[in-house]
């Protein structure tokens, strides 16, 4: 179990999206849910993302994996990066769960590090917030204020930015945290061996909403109406200021409109970036299989990484899965918003439900479909 020992009212009131503040002894008797060697073997498999970042001179080369092996890169000067460990490891989701006093729709993955000294990523910007908890060794990080901070050596393409001045320069030790709102450059250094925890936290950009829309009214054959004037300009060759706005005024209704936006919203936020451990299972299952996994014991438990959303004031009963709609009409609104909230259904509580066949249905489905399997 980890508990945080900071207020998050306060730090949602006075940080979020406003500043970065190192948090020391965030975590008490802080305890890695990942050992090194672990983290190596995840790097291995071709399905999970991770990659090496090698410091050298004043630059930083970056190798993608998988990894066969990593005696080549010495006892110094690089770091592992493996990407979205909540998806392919369960015993780091408590990690993760005492960071959802934000909401799931936000939250990207975990993103766990292992570096030696002298390693890091050099100097960087995010778009998103990352919440950075140290787990065994040290790491000295640097955050500097958000403002404007060229690409490193005037490479448009480089990932990296120039040296800035810090306005947070904080060693940080096992259950300390750091939060680093989007736009704050940072850079860290390792000082000993390290396991670190990047959990992020992304919202839409409004190319990605723009792209969810239009395919939301492609696929639904909807958003066909057409802009209509009734005054135009005399001047052959120009376009009116008035029909400019007017069309963008036709546009903008789609945003007004939840019968247009909110099933958009709903598969986009659901979906992840990173590849999920589905487990489909060979042989579909029916209601009556459900009943009886629960009978003899069986507990139920969401894969690690899938987002089960619901929209408030959704015009439809709905909940929203791995980009996929589901119709949850009939089912009590308290079942489909604990579904929405729990990641574990006890057999305890399942029991309570096995008179509802919709439930039941309901359950079968995301087991066929490798989202939830049954657990002792």
């Amino acid at each position: 179990m980890y508990t945080l020992n900071f207020d998050t009212a306060e730090f949602l009131r006075e940080y979020w999206q406003k500043k970065p503040i190192a948090i020391k002894n965030a975590f008490n008797a802080f305890e890695d849910p990942i050992s090194a060697d672990e983290l190596a073997g995840l790097a291995m498999e071709d399905d999970i993302s991770s990659r090496i970042v090698q410091t050298q001179a004043d630059a930083w080369s970056v190798v993608q994996g998988p990894f066969e092996d990593y005696e080549k890169y010495g006892e110094d000067g690089w770091q592992l990066l493996v990407q979205a460990v909540n998806h392919w490891y369960p015993a780091s989701q408590p990690l993760v769960e005492a960071f959802r006093f934000l909401p799931d729709w936000r939250f990207d993955d975990l993103m766990v590090s292992f570096a030696t000294p002298k390693g890091g990523v050099g100097p960087h910007i995010d778009n998103y917030d990352v919440f950075i908890i140290q787990g065994e060794g040290e790491r000295r990080w640097q955050v500097g204020n958000i403002g404007e901070h060229q690409q490193r050596g005037g490479d448009k393409n480089s990932p990296l930015v120039d040296d800035f001045d810090p306005i947070i320069d904080v060693v940080l030790s096992k259950g300390d945290v750091l939060y680093i709102p989007p736009g704050y450059p940072h850079c860290g250094e390792t000082l000993s061996l390290a396991l670190s925890y990047s959990i992020g936290f992304r919202a839409p950009s409004q190319q990605e909403l723009l792209t969810g829309l239009a395919d939301s009214l492609i696929d639904n054959n909807s958003g066909e109406q057409r802009f209509t004037s009734t005054q135009e300009k005399a001047n052959k060759g120009l376009v009116g200021q008035q029909q400019q706005q007017a069309m963008m005024d036709m546009l903008a209704e789609l945003a007004t409109n939840p019968s247009q936006y909110q099933t958009m919203l709903g598969k986009l936020l659901s979906q992840n970036r990173f590849e999920l451990d589905l487990n489909p299972i060979e042989q579909a299952i029916c209601e009556a299989d459900v009943i009886e996994a629960i009978e003899d014991g069986a507990s139920i438990q969401r894969i690690g990484g899938l987002k089960v959303l619901k929209l408030e004031a959704d015009t439809q009963a709905h909940l929203y899965v791995n980009g996929e709609v589901i119709n949850v009409d009939g089912i009590d609104a308290d079942i489909v918003s604990l579904i929405a909230n729990e990641h574990l259904f006890s057999q305890q509580q399942l029991s309570t439900w096995v008179s509802q066949p919709s439930v039941m249905t309901l359950l079968s489905e995301f087991i066929n479909q490798g989202w939830f399997y049954f657990s002792e």
